[in-house]
């Protein structure tokens, strides 16, 4: 059974950036380049039935695009260090449409995520990985940032249980306001989801 969360793809210029943070870490299984996203809502395994009724509750949502930017390194869990990530700029665009996403969830009968949302887009999952090392990671990259960049739309994602997070296949999409013509049908496969990337 898939795993389901709604997500933002990472365009190629900003995931580059990214791929730039590979390496210099022990015990790092860095993420694919090509998996790079920003989670909005984990769901989780859910039967059909209940993945149609979110699909269909997220054609609702009708919010503006908006930039991003990418910026700033972290890493979860102090004492054990368990993975490394890049941070967001604040957006309001951006909160406004997780709480959304939240709200539909939630009336869905989705457990609410008991976590504050933190956006993040993970670089690498750590295994016995030293706090001292990924404090020193962490430092030599504190600087990072990449250009601002368009979310002309978010999308529904699933991944199968597997080492290290993905595949990560688009299962829907929904545009934000704003974007071209192009961008407004709904989309169902990944070779799609990259030719309307930018």
């Amino acid at each position: 059974m898939p795993r389901l969360f709604t997500a933002l793809e990472i365009p190629r210029d900003a995931a580059l950036s990214l791929s730039l943070l590979r390496g210099g870490l022990p015990g790092a299984r860095w993420i694919d380049v090509e998996n790079y996203h920003l989670t909005l809502r984990f769901i989780g395994d859910v039967e059909g039935h209940v993945a149609d009724e979110i699909a269909n509750a997220l054609d609702r949502v009708h919010r503006p695009s908006f930039a991003l930017t990418l910026s700033g390194v972290g890493a979860f869990g102090q004492k054990k260090p368990h993975a490394v990530w890049a941070g967001v700029s604040a957006s309001p665009d951006l909160a406004a449409l997780q709480a959304e996403i939240e709200r539909i969830c939630q009336r869905l009968g989705i457990p609410a995520d008991t976590r504050k949302f933190m956006p993040h887009v993970t670089l690498a999952r750590l295994r016995n990985s030293s706090p001292l090392d990924v404090a020193q990671y962490l430092s030599a990259r504190g600087n990072f940032s990449t250009l601002p960049f368009r979310v002309g739309r978010f999308v529904l994602m699933s991944s199968r249980d597997s080492v290290g997070g993905g595949p990560y296949i688009v299962e829907e999409a929904w545009p934000l306001s704003g974007t071209d013509a192009r961008a407004s049908s709904r989309v169902a496969s990944a070779s799609d989801a990259s030719r309307i990337m930018r």
